[in-house]
This record gives structure tokens, C-alpha cells and sequence, in this order.
């Protein structure tokens, strides 16, 4: 055995091929999760509901199969037997020719209507009815009781049956009420049934919403929080949803304290630094002027930016509070700030509302660095805004060189540099990783395309 045969031996014995039971079972269970509700609130419905009607369901049935059926059946054999008796009696005693006493007897004892059609014969079979347990008991009985030719009709009128069967001078007509023969008031429990069951399911689905309120809660603020959204939060509901709410303040906590203790350091750190370049300003100005004390001078300012690059890049942004922005006052700021850098700005559209909750700074330093970027490479930039479902799209376009489809991703990673005409030569190396970081905070993201310009497309998209 080669060493190729022996690694597929060992994948073999690590993952076996499937059986095609399980796979089977792998495609029902995937495909019954495509067609599932996936919110909480809607799968706790099925798990309660789901029960709830199987089992009424079941119930229904057992009702339907043993209960119902066995009691009209019994009746419906009582009034077989009466008819049968009534035939036996008519051709028993033909004294009686016109059938005066036995209807008589059969009005007062056994409440039924009885009149004999003399040179009568049965009507034509009519329909049967798709679904009448009363019709199929009735003729079951009559069948084997009676034995004789017959028609029966248990729909023409709803509260009445008519029995018709033939006799040797004709047929004898018998009309009974139809609760003589039928369970009719066995709907009843049914009705009972579901009425019971709809109320205590309307209950279990009100305290399940209370229930399911507070988790919803948790999520949405959870969600605001990492959009850098202060929302005010108070653990509700069960005792796991309290856990879970209690642990989500104190992981809260634990990070705005990491977080105000790395800007604090930040700060400390930036401000020796500052002091230090401030000293070697002040130490070139007292030299004279010559090209080299002015080749070091620029060193030092361009060591103030790229030092002021690090330290917003490590510390961030998310000690500013996210209120409502004027979008359109916004990008109109950002047009004056491009033009400043000498790019021509061709348009600044905006469509739909202009409010947006965001903060202010962090993302006017999201844009401007894109902005910024377009006009260091290109000459045209257009500016755009668009609100569209639960996002809004801010998109900056140039007619620069652009970048090719598969370094897309790697601009964004902090001190990557290009090598082709798109390289940032006068940069950190950080703003485009500040900006998508500033994006991302704010639960959106910053991706790239073709421009119709010819460029570049940089689109930062934010909830809104």
C-alpha cells in the first residue's frame, strides 16, 4: 500500500461514506428547516400548537371511529327493528286492510309516521351522500334485518329520514325524526373541544409573547451596542433570560472599562509623543533654514501625521454617541472638503430620507478618508447617497486607475501598500482600514467595484 492509499484509508476509517438512510434522512431534515418559521417567537408557536392539534386530532378521530359511529349504529338498528316489526305485524294480521291501527300504534308507541302505497313501487336510487354516517348505519341494518327491497332518504330533509320498503301490495312509507336514528348532538363535544382548545392555545400564545419579549429585547440591544447605540436595558422575563441579560451587562461593562482604559493609555502616550516632535520643531526652528533642516522638518510633520494615523486607528471612535445625522448637510461637507484637495466633484445625489443615526465624527472620517483616497488618485469624484429598506448606501466614485478585482480585500488591512499606480504614497497606510473599521462599528461594512468613471466604487453601507 502506497502512502496515497493509505491516507484514503485513514479519511475512510475517520469520516465513512454515508449510508443512504442517513443521507436520505440528512435531505428530509434540511429541506423541513428550509420550510420552518426561523424566528423564536414562531418556532415556539409550532412546538405548542404542533401537539396541541395532534393530539385533538387523534382524539377527534377516536370520537369519530368508536363513539359516534357505535351510537348511531345502535340507533339506527332500534328503528330497523321497529320498521321490521311493523312488516312483520301488517303481513301477520290482514284484518287490519287499510293499516288504520298499525299506523296508529306506530304514531303513539313509536313515533313514527306510517302510510302503505298500495300498487306503489321503490324510487330510483339517488346519490349517496359523500360523507353520512346516518346513511351508511341505516342501510347496513336494513340489509340485515329487513331483507328487502328499499329506499332510504336521510337529506332531503334535514330533520326528518323516510324508509321505504317494499311489500307485496305495494310499499310501505315510514318517516321518523332523524334524532331517533342519529348521534346529532355528538358534534357538540367537538365543538367543545376546539373552542376549549383555541382558548387555552390564545393564553399559552399571550404569555408566550410576554415571554419571548424579553429575549427580543436582549437581542436589540445587543445589536445596538455593537453599533456603538447607548439604549437603556433592564433584564425582564424568565430567570435564564435575567441571567443572560445580567451577563450581557456585565460583559458590557467589561469592555467599555477596556476600552476607556486603552484610550486613557492612548492618550498618555500620544501626548509624550507630541511633546517629543513639539521639541524637535522647535529645536529645527532655531537652526538656520538650510535644505536639510527643511528635508528634517518635513520628516517631523509627516512623523505627526503618521503618529496621529496610529493612535485614531488603535483607539477609535466608539466613546462618541450615535444621534440622528443630517446626511445631506453631511455629504454637501464632504464635497467641500474634497474640493479643497483639489478633485473636482461631479454630483452629490441623495436619495430618500436624510436622517440617519450614526456618529457624526466617526463616519464624516469614514467618508473623508474614502473621499480623500479617490482624490489623491483621480481627478473626477462623484459623491452619492441612497436609503433603501433598513440600510443606507453612501457611494464614492473616481476616475482613477482603480484596483484589480482580487487585492480588493487587501487595501483594507493596516500598512498594506500597492504596487501598481493605485499605491498610497503620501498615507499611513491606514485609512481605508479606519474606515471600514468605523464602518463595521457602526454593524455595516465598506466594499469596492468598477466605477462608471472608470475608477474606483468604494460603497459604505450602515443600518439606518
Amino acid at each position: 500500500m502506497n502512502a496515497h492509499e493509505a491516507a484514503l484509508a485513514r479519511a475512510l476509517r475517520k469520516d465513512p461514506p454515508r449510508s443512504g438512510p442517513h443521507r436520505l434522512w440528512k435531505r428530509v431534515s434540511r429541506a423541513v428547516g428550509d420550510v420552518l418559521p426561523k424566528g423564536l417567537y414562531a418556532r415556539s408557536l409550532i412546538i405548542i400548537i404542533a401537539p396541541v392539534v395532534l393530539l385533538q386530532s387523534v382524539i377527534a378521530y377516536t370520537f369519530m371511529e368508536r363513539h359516534w359511529q357505535l351510537v348511531t349504529k345502535r340507533l339506527s338498528a332500534a328503528v330497523t327493528a321497529d320498521v321490521a316489526a311493523l312488516i312483520d305485524i301488517y303481513e301477520s294480521y290482514p284484518q287490519d286492510k287499510d293499516a288504520e291501527i298499525l299506523s296508529r300504534i306506530a304514531g303513539e308507541r313509536l313515533n313514527l309516521d306510517l302510510d302503505i302505497l298500495k300498487g306503489a313501487k321503490l324510487p330510483a336510487p339517488g346519490p349517496r351522500p359523500f360523507f353520512s354516517i346516518l346513511d351508511e348505519a341505516l342501510s347496513d341494518e336494513i340489509k340485515r334485518q329487513i331483507r328487502r327491497p328499499f329506499w332510504i332518504d336521510t337529506v332531503g330533509r334535514s330533520n326528518l329520514i323516510e324508509i321505504r320498503v317494499a311489500i307485496p301490495d305495494g310499499v310501505m312509507r315510514i318517516t321518523a325524526r332523524r334524532s331517533q336514528a342519529y348521534a346529532s348532538n355528538s358534534h357538540i363535544f367537538l365543538v367543545w373541544m376546539i373552542g376549549s382548545s383555541l382558548v387555552l392555545l390564545g393564553v399559552a400564545i399571550l404569555f408566550l409573547r410576554n415571554q419571548i419579549k424579553p429575549i427580543l429585547r436582549l437581542a436589540a440591544v445587543a445589536e445596538g451596542f455593537g453599533k456603538g447605540r447607548e439604549i437603556e436595558f433592564r433584564p425582564r422575563g424568565a430567570r435564564e433570560v435575567r441571567q443572560a441579560g445580567h451577563a450581557f451587562i456585565e460583559m458590557k461593562r467589561r469592555i467599555e472599562r477596556a476600552m476607556e482604559q486603552r484610550t486613557t493609555m492612548l492618550n498618555g502616550v500620544s501626548h509624550d509623543l507630541r511633546t517629543i516632535l513639539t521639541r524637535f520643531r522647535l529645536s529645527l526652528a532655531l537652526f538656520e533654514q538650510t535644505s536639510e533642516i527643511e528635508d528634517l522638518s518635513r520628516d517631523v510633520d509627516e512623523m505627526s501625521r503618521m503618529l496621529e494615523g496610529y493612535l485614531a486607528f488603535a483607539r477609535g471612535d466608539s466613546a462618541e454617541p450615535a444621534t440622528p445625522t443630517d446626511m445631506r448637510a453631511l455629504l454637501e461637507d464632504l464635497r467641500t472638503d474634497v474640493e479643497r484637495l483639489g478633485a473636482h466633484v461631479s454630483a452629490v445625489d441623495l436619495v430618500g430620507a436624510p436622517e440617519v443615526t450614526v456618529r457624526p465624527g466617526a463616519f464624516r472620517r469614514c467618508l473623508f478618508n474614502l473621499a480623500s483616497n479617490a482624490a489623491r488618485h483621480g481627478e473626477t469624484v462623484a459623491i452619492s447617497g441612497r436609503l433603501e429598506a433598513r440600510a443606507f448606501y453612501v457611494s464614492i466614485d473616481d476616475d482613477g486607475p482603480g484596483v484589480p478585482a482580487e487585492s480588493r480585500e487587501e487595501v483594507f488591512k493596516p500598512f498594506v501598500r500597492l504596487d501598481d499606480a493605485r499605491q498610497d504614497a503620501g498615507g499611513s497606510g491606514l485609512g481605508l482600514a479606519i474606515a471600514r473599521d468605523i464602518a463595521r462599528a457602526h454593524g455595516g461594512d465598506i466594499v469596492l467595484h468598477d466605477s462608471p468613471l472608470g475608477g474606483l466604487r468604494a460603497t459604505v453601507r450602515v443600518p439606518a
